[in-house]
């Protein structure tokens, strides 16, 4: 077996793209909650982001079925993570725009889970 390693191209992350069933709406929670233009947009795929930077992506997927988090029946298999400098004040804000809170709470003094409305888990912690 050789040692020898080829040096990778120059690469940059773009974007992290989510499963769902309906991607206009996951992309307008996403794009009011972290206030993101839609940079491309079709039917089946909806991409938020600012020109140069990182972005979200949202793809359709047929049959979709959500995370059932915290219940391990079809656990998650990803999630983001928000900073932000209020924790009460964030998590209303995100709820009036159609997060939905879990019964379980792992630390909520230091953060808090929160399912988008496609029910994919994320966090919002002032500790980021």
């Amino acid at each position: 077996m050789s040692t020898e390693t080829t040096p990778l191209p120059s690469m940059r992350y773009t974007a992290v793209t989510f499963d769902c069933p309906d991607p206009a709406e996951l992309a307008r929670f996403y794009g009011k909650a972290l206030d993101l233009p839609v940079a491309y947009s079709s039917d089946d795929f909806i991409l938020l982001g600012q020109e140069g930077a990182p972005g979200l992506g949202f793809s359709r997927l047929p049959g979709y079925q959500r995370p059932t988090w915290p219940d391990p029946d079809r656990e998650k298999r990803a999630h983001i993570e928000l900073g932000v400098d209020d924790l009460d004040a964030a998590q209303a804000g995100l709820l009036a725009l159609g997060a939905i809170e879990p019964p379980s709470q792992p630390e909520p003094d230091r953060w808090r889970v929160l399912l988008d409305p496609a029910g994919h888990p994320f966090c919002i912690s002032t500790l980021v």
